[in-house]
């Protein structure tokens, strides 16, 4: 199959490009309209008891309360005359705007749960209507309108779930943009000294710019046919640009090598392709899996990733396999042109000696060049012992953030918050007397302050004098309940509560649905952690199936699984102990909490990906050099004699792409950028260049072990690097005598 795509791009080539430039406009003008689609949040399972409990009261009772405005009076207390009068036009107002329904203010209410302890500031509580993304839109507008000086006597501040999402969405597009307009340029510099060629450091950039056009493009698409989540653009331009230049790179590499050993334009071309293209594909393939898992997640959050990464991937792979043998077909020698000052005359190959000398220093010493690099990452690692995890919140925003401080001092100078209450609806017809049991149990937990009903007040087991009950909490067909607490949102003990309130025996024949911002968390961990050994084992099927394709073995990929798992730990330890435990938190400025669970779990998915990404780079050389007749440690020394440079430029570059999304100023994306980042150059160094080569020289024979019912599958399905009408190859000097007892039987 490679080969006759090598020579159909060679007689092809300027067909090709033509085509490729017009599908890249086709795909720019699909993908201008991206963002405009694009939903926030997306964190949640909708199958769970807080969605649909969410879904009851929009239907029902006018939809949970997303927005707080903080009304503070500018002189006194807010009962004074002034204030009162302001409060209640500000209420008739709001109570106007077609946008919102369900306006609580304390004028109206005259609830001691919505002034403060100080009597200075005052709640006016409203669901802002529409979906999540809707949602955002209208919340600003309303923030902009309403926010400020309001009459002579106010001063209003928003809050709310619908205010911090409008911040949040508005923070992705300029971190995205900053993110690029770091990334790209410092991407050009390090290609300029990778090649020290202008031409080739512009190709992997050719690559890039197809494989983020063309994401833009299936997110439109994407978004038009299902949810796609807005933060799903940053990881679709990381990955765009980092996999478009390592792909590119891999491929002008190894084109260059050939043009050196003399081979024509046309040979080298047809070399390229049926040896490092092969390798981008499976390449390609296993990232694609890794990222693919992400399906079995309900909350489109996790699923839009997915989709947008396993498109972002194949766009890449296409472009690296099509357009740049093209390229390299029309540009022949000229590839070398524009030779910078500092490039090496002569040095147009991948090859790096450097790296072959580190692998022939750890196979004389695996155990001694090992056992300290472990020791690192295992503890590195160690911090997972007290991991955590929790949802985004106000606090993933930078601490000037409105909504952020306003939702400080809901949770300081108020007792309890309605904002953070939770929601208990009964869709069905109840009596008076089993509402009113039902919610003195309720109100009799610990950590309750109050209990709201359209039957009336609890507090403490009881009910209270306060009257007989708000009568927009009831229906002839269902009730709802408002379980006020004191507790932190999002705290061990909160989520505690959420599951007593659970435990609560309803009233005869009723089913309640708990809701809320603690529900939620409760739900989403459950339903991530219910589908985790899922996703996992997919992972791992996939992985070892393709790498088994790849090597012939059935050791290689248990070997890569094990080192995987290991950086993988380390590097998640390293967030943990940054972005829960609070180190460095003042100078990433960032407030600590617990790990992010869906974030968590897509940087995994991710760094598992790119970390075979570079598996399949290195184990591709080494397997050309066994299958042409080299023992085990002459295979593995010339193998990253190869690859070496290549692995560790493509990491570097790469890296460059996520650790840009290091400024921004949005918590979870940090740890997203900073992580995946880490994971890349942890793989890339200690992995690659250390543990790589230990693990094959300890493995010795049997790393190329399979049974010989699997040697003959693979004979017969299998797909090796080492096409037919292989050029020659340099090899590195193996450090033993042929004769040696460690040389490898060929499997």
């Amino acid at each position: 199959m490679f080969e006759r795509l090598a020579e159909f791009t060679i007689r092809r080539s300027r067909l090709v490009l033509v085509v490729a430039v017009l599908a890249v406009a086709l795909m720019g003008v699909l993908g201008a309209g991206a963002f405009s689609k694009l939903l926030g949040g997306g964190f949640d399972d909708p199958a769970s008891d807080s969605t649909r409990a969410a879904k009851v009261i929009d239907e029902k009772f006018g939809g949970e309360t997303n927005l707080v405005l903080l009304v503070r009076a500018s002189d006194g207390r807010v009962d004074a005359p002034d204030a009162r009068r302001g409060g209640q036009a500000l209420t008739a107002d709001l109570e106007k705007d077609e946008r919102l329904t369900n306006v609580v203010s304390y004028w109206e209410s005259g609830s001691d749960g919505l002034l403060s302890r100080d009597g200075r500031e005052a709640m006016v509580l409203a669901h802002v209507t529409g979906d999540e993304t809707r949602q955002r839109e209208s919340a600003r507008e309303i923030i902009d309108a309403y926010t400020g000086e309001y009459g002579n006597a106010l001063t209003v501040r928003a809050g709310g779930g619908a205010a911090v999402g409008g911040e949040l969405s508005k923070q992705v597009v300029d971190d995205l943009v900053l993110a690029e307009a770091i990334a790209i340029p410092l991407t050009l510099v390090l290609l300029l000294f990778v090649f020290g060629s202008v031409v080739a450091a512009l190709l992997p950039l050719a690559i890039a710019l197809i494989a983020i056009i063309g994401s833009f493009a299936q997110l439109s698409l994407l978004a038009s046919v299902t949810d796609v989540a807005d933060t799903a653009t940053n990881l679709t331009t990381a990955l765009g640009l980092g996999l478009g230049i390592d792909y590119a790179l891999l491929m002008v590499s190894r084109f260059r090598e050939q043009l050196a050993t003399g081979a024509s334009v046309d040979d080298a071309v047809r070399r390229t392709v049926s040896t490092a293209g092969r390798t981008v594909a499976f390449s390609a393939a296993t990232v694609a899996a890794a990222l693919g898992a992400l399906l079995v997640f309900p909350q489109y959050f996790l699923r839009s990733f997915g989709f947008a990464g396993v498109g972002v991937v194949a766009i890449a792979a296409v472009g690296t396999l099509f357009v740049m043998p093209a390229l390299l077909a029309v540009l022949g020698h000229r590839v070398n042109s524009g030779r910078l000052p500092w490039a090496r005359p002569g040095r147009t190959g991948s090859r790096a000696p450097l790296w072959g000398r580190l692998a022939r220093t750890v196979m004389r010493r695996p155990a001694l060049t090992t056992l300290p690099v472990l020791a690192v990452l295992l503890l590195a690692a160690s911090p997972l012992l007290g991991i955590t995890f929790g949802t985004s919140d106000e606090r993933v925003l930078p601490e000037d953030a409105e909504s952020r401080r306003v939702s400080t001092v809901l949770r300081e100078d108020f007792g309890g918050s309605e904002d953070s209450a939770l929601n208990v609806v009964i869709d069905e017809p109840v009596g008076g007397a089993p509402l009113e049991a039902y919610a003195v149990a309720l109100s009799g937990i610990e950590g309750v302050v109050r209990v709201e009903t359209s039957a009336g007040g609890y507090t403490g087991g009881r009910s209270t004098a306060a009257g007989p009950g708000d009568p927009a909490l009831g229906r002839d067909d269902a009730q709802r309940i408002t379980v006020v607490s004191d507790l932190t949102p999002k705290s061990d003990e909160a989520q505690d509560l959420v599951r007593d309130v659970r435990a609560v025996a309803p009233p005869a024949g009723a089913h309640p649905l708990v809701g809320g911002v603690d529900a939620r968390l409760v739900d989403s961990k459950d339903s991530i952690g219910d589908r985790l050994p899922v996703a996992v084992a997919l992972i791992v099927l996939t992985t070892f199936l393709l790498l088994f394709l790849f090597t012939g073995s059935v050791v290689q990929p248990l070997r890569a699984l094990a080192l995987n798992l290991i950086s993988l730990g380390a590097t998640l330890g390293v967030m943990t102990w940054i972005f829960q435990d609070g180190h460095l938190s003042s100078l990433l400025g960032f407030t600590a909490q617990p790990m992010e669970l869906a974030m968590t779990v897509l940087m995994f998915c991710i760094a598992f990906g790119l970390s075979m990404d570079y598996e399949v780079f290195v184990t591709s050389r080494i397997k050309e050099l066994h299958d042409a007749g080299e023992d085990n440690e002459s295979a593995v020394a010339g193998g990253l004699g190869h690859t070496g440079r290549i692995v560790s430029a493509a990491a570097c570059l790469l890296a460059v792409s996520f650790f840009a999304f290091g400024t921004s100023q949005i918590s979870f994306m940090q740890m997203f950028g900073l992580g995946s980042g880490l994971a890349i150059l942890i793989d890339a160094i200690a992995v690659r260049g250390v543990l790589v080569p230990a693990a094959m020289r300890l493995l010795g024979r049997s790393a190329w072990y399979a049974p010989s019912f699997l040697r003959g599958f693979h004979d017969r399905f299998g797909i090796s690097e080492s096409g037919p009408a292989a050029a020659p190859v340099a090899v590195a000097e193996s450090p033993y005598p042929k004769d040696s007892a460690k040389d490898s039987a060929k499997v």
